[in-house]
């Protein structure tokens, strides 16, 4: 077996995609898409993809009888495209906050050498844009 053998214990694992519920699947994929500056492709059985673009897709999944638990979602943007994150956060009205608790309303963080953000989408999931990635031991 060679390391990039896809049985081998040393291949790359990476995420392929997500299912994210939503108690209207094309609120959310469309209030994220349009945030991130993104698009919705098409519907992918019960699925509603948004493409991340590093082969990653977030897959919307209608969960309307169920009370919809908040997750966390973390995209890294890069720097020159940060400001119109924030700018199309403050178009459509959402507050974003400097810390995950969400008690630093209009304020970015600067984390890691970078710039960061948390905002609530359209189902309460705690969701994070920043420039740099977390510094990990």
């Amino acid at each position: 077996m060679t390391p990039h053998d896809s049985a081998s214990p040393t291949a790359t694992v990476r995420l392929d995609h997500t299912a994210v519920y939503a108690s209207d699947r094309y609120l959310s994929a469309e209030f994220i898409a349009a945030i991130l500056g993104l698009e919705v492709g098409k519907p992918f059985g019960p699925f509603l993809p948004v493409d991340l673009g590093n082969g990653v897709t977030l897959d919307y999944y209608e969960k309307r009888d169920e009370p919809i638990q908040s997750q966390h979602y973390a995209f890294i943007v890069p720097e020159d495209r940060f400001d119109a994150v924030i700018d199309r956060l403050e178009t459509v009205g959402v507050t974003y906050y400097a810390d995950p608790a969400h008690t630093e309303p209009g304020r970015v963080n600067g984390l890691f050498g970078g710039r960061g953000a948390y905002f609530a989408d359209p189902d309460g999931h705690n969701m994070e844009v920043m420039t740099r990635p977390y510094v990990r031991p």
